[in-house]
């Protein structure tokens, strides 16, 4: 079934050549190096991309149909941390049938070394750029909606260095946003995706395999570096 999934996507893709994409970007850990302060051992960044403006507006309003069965006030953010086990499997079933891929990258934090790697933004945005290093082959003017509070500042050097590292024989980075995800839709998808993605590397956790079994299907590229 996946590997349909994606022949259908890459398909669409070839036809859609020249359109605008939509890609949402949600991670899931911390930048901190330091395993004894408690930060995370992995780093995860997941990247949701649709090709039509068409299939992103009807997974949107599915999202919502699934917030006013989940949540009684209907306005609850789905947030993969904050939900309960039936909640994590109703959203993903009820997505994962709507046309996007996702890519994953899994940054073993226990191998990095260098001074880089010790401060936010600059591992954030490395991080960012290996993700797309990854799914550049599929991109083509791409307006990327990523989840956080940064600045306009951080927001503009963001652009600046993903363009400058991506956009080197084409246009695969059109725009680069940075938005709350309680107000928008796609951006909590992306933000289950991931925590879909990084649960699996959880080995303390039973549930470990369950979330990304059910979108698998969606799934065309995760990467490990360094490799475990």
């Amino acid at each position: 079934m996946g590997a349909r999934i994606i022949l259908r996507f890459l398909r669409r893709l070839s036809v859609h050549a020249v359109t605008v994409m939509l890609v949402f970007v949600d991670e899931s850990g911390d930048s901190g190096m330091k395993q004894k302060d408690g930060s995370s051992l992995r780093f995860v960044i997941a990247a949701v991309v649709f090709i039509e403006d068409e299939d992103a507006n009807l997974c949107d309003k599915r999202i919502d149909e699934l917030r006013g069965k989940c949540f009684r006030n209907g306005t609850t953010e789905f947030k993969f941390n904050k939900c309960c086990r039936d909640y994590r499997v109703q959203f993903l079933e009820g997505v994962a049938e709507f046309e996007f891929l996702y890519f994953g990258f899994v940054l073993n934090k226990e191998r990095l070394y260098g001074p880089g790697f010790q401060y936010k933004e600059p591992f954030y945005k490395y991080a960012s750029k290996l993700l797309f290093e990854n799914a550049k082959p599929y991109l083509s003017n791409a307006r990327v909606v990523i989840d956080g509070s940064g600045d306009r500042t951080f927001r503009a050097q963001l652009e600046k260095y993903l363009k400058g590292k991506i956009n080197t024989d084409r246009d695969i980075i059109k725009k680069v946003k940075i938005a709350a995800s309680h107000s928008n839709n796609l951006l909590q998808l992306a933000d289950m995706v991931c925590g879909a993605l990084a649960r699996g590397f959880r080995t303390d956790k039973v549930d470990r395999f369950l979330y990304r079994t059910i979108v698998k299907k969606r799934e065309l590229s995760v990467q490990i570096w360094p490799k475990i």
